[in-house]
């Protein structure tokens, strides 16, 4: 379908889906979490698709929610907002494939929310990362008072949302929540060749990577160790395992179909 706030461009194995109101810095409309939600769904089904990247277009990556509409909203319209956005990043948690956030630039409030639902983020030198919605008189709704506190620990993470200070790429490298850190000219191709390197990995294999570390995370060390006992053996449901190590023993790069 055609897209008015979004981008997606899929040249398997590979898809790109670029936010698109550079005029708003990318702000999250309802609109915007309505073909998000959308695009998420056309990428679930499309099997061709292996790897994907999320980025934004102009100067942010998304730089919050557009903070107009809350001047219309109540209790109500705000869970509806809220409740539709934290579906989206369920769908964008749950894909089977990997999910890069190429983070070109402000990832701040709802942004830095959809980037820490990505399984790796990546940013440019000129990144900037927070939670600034106390600053509103507002806290974090698309799970950044827990995705956050997963990935940075619970004093960072309230750190950042009590004051609302934002962190530059650096400093998000240095605490975890970046994992890489590139010139902004080379970002996406960067993305893009670590994209490419994932899709040539055996699909199963890194959905039951991606399940077993987001619901082990939940578990005591003891279930979470059995999820992962299931999960190894459940890769042997498909051949590849046997391509894999054939192709390492015979010293050539392997074929998965999975």
């Amino acid at each position: 379908m055609a897209y008015q706030t979004l981008i997606l461009e899929i040249d398997a194995p590979l898809a790109v889906l670029t936010f698109n109101r550079p005029d708003k810095l990318n702000a999250l409309s309802e609109e915007m979490l309505r073909e998000f939600s959308q695009a998420l769904e056309d990428i679930r089904v499309n099997s061709a698709i292996r790897a994907l990247i999320l980025t934004g277009q102009g100067r942010a990556f998304i730089a919050g929610a557009d903070v107009r509409q809350f001047l219309d909203f109540d209790s109500r319209t705000a869970h509806e907002f809220i409740r539709r956005g934290q579906e989206a990043l369920k769908k964008l948690e749950a894909l089977d494939i990997p999910v890069i956030a190429a983070v070109n630039g402000f990832a701040l409030g709802g942004g830095c929310e959809v980037a820490l639902a990505c399984d790796l983020i990546y940013a440019s030198e000129n990144a900037k990362f927070g939670q600034p919605e106390i600053n509103l008189g507002l806290m974090p709704g698309l799970g950044g008072s827990q995705r956050l506190a997963r990935l940075v620990g619970k004093g960072l993470a309230k750190e950042l949302c009590l004051t609302g200070r934002s962190v530059d790429a650096q400093e998000a490298r240095a605490m975890g929540l970046a994992a890489q850190v590139f010139p902004a000219e080379t970002l996406l191709a960067e993305c893009r060749k670590i994209a490419h390197n994932l899709a040539g990995k055996s699909r199963f294999a890194l959905a039951q990577i991606k399940r077993v570390i987001n619901l082990g995370f939940e578990l005591d060390l003891p279930s979470a160790l059995e999820l992962e006992t299931q999960a190894f053996a459940l890769c042997f449901g498909s051949d590849d395992p046997q391509e894999g190590v054939k192709a390492f023993l015979e010293k050539r790069a392997p074929q998965f179909k999975a």
